[in-house]
């Protein structure tokens, strides 16, 4: 599974870009744009080809899975945390069916204790970061938590080998994609290995 995830900041071509990598394939895209509101979200997804919204899950504002047909919505760390003691309540105004559910995590023992049932795990960083100086990869061997973690930090179209013998059942690429001048043959070349 490859899952890239949004720059951030916006880039140049960004929705043409994506667009792009739906049409070769890409399943799982992660919008994550923690600097834009309500209504910049929704003029976000409205530029993106309305049969590719059920590929895209949401980190914020998730009473958009509400108003479009998306994927499903992303928790990360601190709201999981702030949120997933009691789900039954924050989920309760929220058209989950069928959608799929997922959050970040930064050390391997916080996913294996996890209590609540994820779709997927996004854990990271596995090697140094592209997209965040400073970030150093810790390379976490996985194998032995038996759930579906996605390996993230520093991936490339060279290393995915490694993140498979590390255990990790895919992978959440964001630099690999955005910093590279030809993102789409990056994905071309992912998307053979996993």
């Amino acid at each position: 599974m490859i899952i890239v995830i949004a720059p951030e900041n916006d880039v140049p071509n960004e929705i043409e870009i994506l667009n792009s990598l739906f049409q070769e394939g890409l399943v799982c895209y992660h919008f994550r744009k923690p600097d834009k509101d309500y209504q910049a979200h929704c003029a976000y997804l409205n530029q993106i080809d309305q049969q590719y919204h059920n590929r895209i899950v949401v980190h914020y504002h998730h009473a958009l899975i509400n108003d479009y047909n998306l994927k499903g919505i992303h928790f990360q760390e601190q709201e999981r945390i702030d949120h997933i003691d009691n789900p039954g309540q924050y989920f309760k105004g929220l058209n989950m069916f069928g959608k799929t559910i997922s959050s970040s995590f930064h050390e391997p023992k916080d996913v294996a204790d996890c209590y609540f049932e994820f779709d997927y795990h996004l854990l990271s960083p596995v090697f140094a970061s592209i997209s965040k100086a400073g970030y150093a990869g810790r390379g976490f061997d996985v194998n032995a938590i038996d759930k579906t973690i996605i390996g993230m930090g520093g991936v490339t179209a060279d290393n995915l080998e490694a993140f498979k013998t590390l255990g990790f059942k895919g992978v959440g690429v964001l630099g690999g994609i955005w910093n590279s001048e030809t993102p789409i043959a990056v994905f071309q070349k992912m998307k053979q290995d996993f």
